[in-house]
């Protein structure tokens, strides 16, 4: 009787048809989540969360790193079945500091990377993409008084998208700076070549990290919005909150995300 009760209930469970929702994205972790961590740590966490895909901090991999340093890093990173699919943010205040950081980039086999340069130094780096290939991505900074509050900053100073110079959009500091996300997916994902995404506590300059879902932010229509513009790129968490022992909130987020990524399919 037992076994044919519970062959009845597995019969008329629901199983998941198909792919989870959450696998038509690349789901990632901003290499500043885990600051305080050691990269064998940092690689355990995300291995631990079937996180494939990270950014690079050059805590890790210094800016001077030799190719050799940087294949055993990459190799390192692959035993964990994880890759460093992006480097920075790098920031750049001197032409000799662009022409580092797109040095390293290469070293590296990088198509684009995250970078801060000054103002005056954006002619610069354009200038650099057009002789290198290698692309930019200019991280959002919000209402902090810091470069690039916003992508219409981006916008505004690059003008033209097909430049390679674009956006790693910080999706906390957007709505720390009231604006609407959605909507700049929808209108603007030309100029996103990489996402921050992050909870935040208030839709103000006070916000602050939290863990995703506790917030304010509502992620159902980013995700349509992500959904319907074909975006291609890694949606990577940035947990800035309790920087000494981030993990649980990084898995909460994580998981999280997976459910909005799942849920709005």
């Amino acid at each position: 009787m037992f076994l044919l009760l519970a062959g009845s209930v597995t019969a008329n469970a629901q199983l998941v048809k198909g792919k989870h929702g959450s696998e038509d994205f690349k789901i990632g972790v901003a290499g500043f989540s885990y600051s305080r961590f050691d990269i064998d740590r940092t690689l355990e966490y995300l291995s631990s969360m079937g996180v494939k895909y990270f950014s690079v901090k050059d805590w890790w991999l210094p800016l001077d790193s030799t190719k050799e340093q940087m294949d055993a890093f990459k190799a390192k990173c692959a035993s964990y079945g994880v890759e460093g699919y992006i480097l920075g943010p790098i920031y750049m205040k001197s032409k000799e500091e662009v022409d580092r950081a797109f040095d390293y980039a290469a070293r590296y086999g990088s198509e684009v990377f995250i970078g801060v340069p000054n103002y005056e130094l954006i002619d610069y780096v354009i200038a650099k993409v057009a002789q290198t290939g290698i692309r930019v991505a200019i991280h959002t900074h919000g209402p902090d008084g810091a470069a690039f509050p916003s992508i219409y900053k981006i916008m505004e100073m690059v003008k033209d998208p097909s430049l390679g110079v674009g956006c790693c959009l910080d999706m906390g500091h957007s709505v720390r700076s009231g604006e609407d996300i959605a909507k700049i997916v929808r209108k603007y994902h030309k100029w996103i070549y990489d996402i921050h995404i992050k909870d935040e506590t208030a839709a103000s300059k006070a916000g602050q990290t939290w863990e995703m879902g506790r917030g304010v932010i509502d992620f159902r229509p980013i995700v349509k919005a992500l959904r319907k513009v074909g975006y291609k790129g890694v949606i990577s968490l940035e947990f800035e909150k309790n920087p000494a022992d981030p993990h649980s909130g990084v898995a909460e987020s994580i998981g999280y995300l997976r459910g909005i990524l799942d849920g709005t399919k």
